[in-house]
């Protein structure tokens, strides 16, 4: 499946605001990503058509099984780059913002070592406490 790196944004932020509020309105995506509506609203209805997102009657998005697949798999890549950062002595904020830059970008095989290299990490700071 291709999908663009805008679409996965797109579903990442719906997956997170969901996760803090409880419910998601595109005038929610347009606060967390800084776009204009008529931006958001345009997307919202590609990723409609494309049955990543179901929107009820009442304005509320919800992501399909498909789209939550993707939105899943961006953020537990953005969370597992961010830490990595973080213990390379990056703030928090700026290992965050670095991380929304190469989640898209990076391979399988570099991930998969870099998730191992956390593991290794997290385990080795467990084990000293």
């Amino acid at each position: 499946m291709v999908i663009h790196e805008s679409a996965e944004d797109y579903l990442e932020s719906i997956l997170v605001i969901q996760e803090q509020t409880g419910q998601v309105r595109s005038i929610d995506v347009v606060n967390k990503l800084g776009f204009s509506k008529p931006s958001v609203s345009i997307a919202m209805k590609k990723l409609r058509e494309s049955g990543y997102i179901q929107m009820a009657a009442d304005g509320s998005i919800t992501l399909t099984d498909s789209g939550m697949t993707i939105a899943a798999r961006v953020y537990g890549r953005h969370k597992t780059i961010t830490r990595l950062f973080e213990l390379l002595g990056v703030s928090p904020e700026q290992a965050a913002a670095d991380a929304c830059k190469v989640e898209h970008d990076l391979s399988e095989e570099t991930f998969g070592r870099i998730c191992a290299f956390i593991d290794r990490q997290d385990g080795a700071s467990t084990a000293e406490s």
